[in-house]
């Protein structure tokens, strides 16, 4: 409850007390919603997520997101991505802030249980994987991006949180989501 896909309805289910993210062919967002109808926008906030996944996976956790896609692969348009990927011959690890600092050292073994804690403080983005700082982030006044990645920006009103499930052939575990506001 209090979560919405964006599409392909079926990619996310709860089996043992676990959040399951695969696809069912499209890629698909989940997206938090809390009590009503639309994702709650956060701004500044503190998310921490313990989750794992099977071997060769794709996901990540996108924030300051929207339901808005920029392709009909799923691509979510705006926000960014907090890559969770199990793959051993990706470039971009997880823990990376996607396509903006990408890590391409495997930082730990992410088919166990790990933490991954994302602190978005105005232009700031932080991430810890196992409470080692594996990002530090400003975003500049007027970023560089490509055309593809064009949305990859706080919004300054905040925006959703959103659990990728990215393809059939990927399989992530969620067993515990928190999210504390900040005051700034």
């Amino acid at each position: 409850s209090n979560w919405h896909t964006n599409r392909a309805e079926g990619s996310f289910s709860v089996k043992d007390g676990l959040l399951v993210a695969k696809s069912t062919g499209l890629r698909s967002h989940l997206f938090f919603i809390g009590d009503g109808k639309h994702p709650i926008a956060f701004k500044n906030f503190e998310l921490i997520v313990i989750a794992q996944g099977a071997p060769e996976s794709n996901s990540g956790i996108f924030v300051h997101t929207d339901y808005a896609l920029h392709d009909e692969k799923g691509h979510l348009a705006n926000g960014y991505e907090i890559n969770l990927n199990t793959s051993k011959s990706v470039t971009r690890k997880t823990g990376s802030l996607y396509d903006v600092v990408d890590l391409r050292n495997q930082p730990l073994d992410d088919t166990q249980w790990f933490e991954t804690r994302i602190r978005v403080n105005g232009n700031r983005i932080q991430v810890w994987l196992d409470r080692e700082q594996v990002v530090d982030y400003r975003e500049p006044a007027n970023p560089k991006r490509k055309e593809s990645r064009k949305g990859r920006l706080l919004n300054p009103n905040g925006g959703a949180i959103a659990i990728q499930a990215h393809d059939p052939d990927s399989t992530w575990y969620f067993k515990e989501m928190r999210i504390k506001h900040l005051k700034n």
